[in-house]
């Protein structure tokens, strides 16, 4: 995407974009909190699209694209846009979570991956090299680097564990829409893409597989598996580019990023 399309944000318009993060944030480690056996997918985003609807905001992916949800809940294998139904989570289950919540004109979006119970080593393992790999990215976040740096350090940090990178699903830019310019992709060589600059805002998201990288989308085109059957993690987090590094808008009030 060409750079003139990359939007950078005002001073106001990052303080909106602060507490849209924040309770995009909240809405998430609530999510999380419910990851238990026993408990459906539906009621987790029962309870999401309760508590951003309560704070006078908008789930932002309930309708988009004709989205049914207001929370992606993707179980094991399904790597994104898992669709909430009355599927009962079981003991080792993977559970990633991906929420937005649209407020003030403007999105956050976060997502993380949440052990149901006891998980096995395997899992255990891929959610925090997942998860990592998010930070390993955005010591890259900086004024002067461009976008490809980040995805780079994504990309050899994962498979320096062991682990892929899925290639087909990428991050991106975050503000008065949901997605915006530029893409943010978790693979590839550095030195590429548009130069980051204080006030962009963009979504890093790893997506990570315990096997290889290839996926394929189930009927109906929204729920996305590994295409060998493996299990698959996601996190992300909305950041600001600043004059002094990154900032993570997606926290909350106790500093919470989980």
């Amino acid at each position: 995407m060409a750079l003139e399309m990359i939007s950078l944000k005002s001073q106001r318009e990052i303080e909106a974009m602060r507490r849209a993060g924040r309770l995009t944030a909240q809405a998430r480690a609530l999510a999380g909190s419910m990851v238990r056996p026993g408990v459906t997918t539906h009621e987790i985003d029962r309870a999401v699209r309760r508590f951003i609807e309560s704070h006078g905001a908008k789930p932002s992916f309930l309708g988009y694209g004709g989205f049914p949800g207001s929370a992606c809940i993707s179980v094991n294998e399904v790597v994104i846009h898992g669709i909430p139904s009355p599927r009962k989570l079981k003991e080792g289950d993977i559970v990633s979570i991906d929420v937005g919540a649209f407020i003030g004109g403007f999105h956050g979006d976060c997502a993380a991956t949440y052990p149901c119970g006891q998980v096995s080593e395997e899992a255990e393992r891929l959610l925090r090299v997942t998860q990592q790999s998010f930070w390993e990215g955005i010591k890259n976040a900086r004024r002067g680097c461009r976008v490809s740096d980040i995805g780079h350090a994504v990309q050899v940090y994962v498979e320096a564990n062991g682990f892929s990178v899925v290639r087909d699903f990428v991050g991106h830019g975050v503000g008065a829409r949901l997605h915006e310019a530029p893409e943010v992709r978790n693979f590839g060589p550095a030195g590429h893409g548009p130069r980051l600059q204080p006030g962009m805002t963009i979504a890093v998201e790893p997506m990570v597989c315990a096997g290889g990288w290839q996926v394929k989308n189930l009927e109906g085109n929204w729920t996305t598996v590994t295409q060998d059957g493996s299990l698959a993690a996601h996190y992300e987090n909305t950041i600001l580019i600043t004059e002094d590094g990154p900032e993570i808008l997606t926290v909350t009030e106790d500093g919470t990023y989980v």
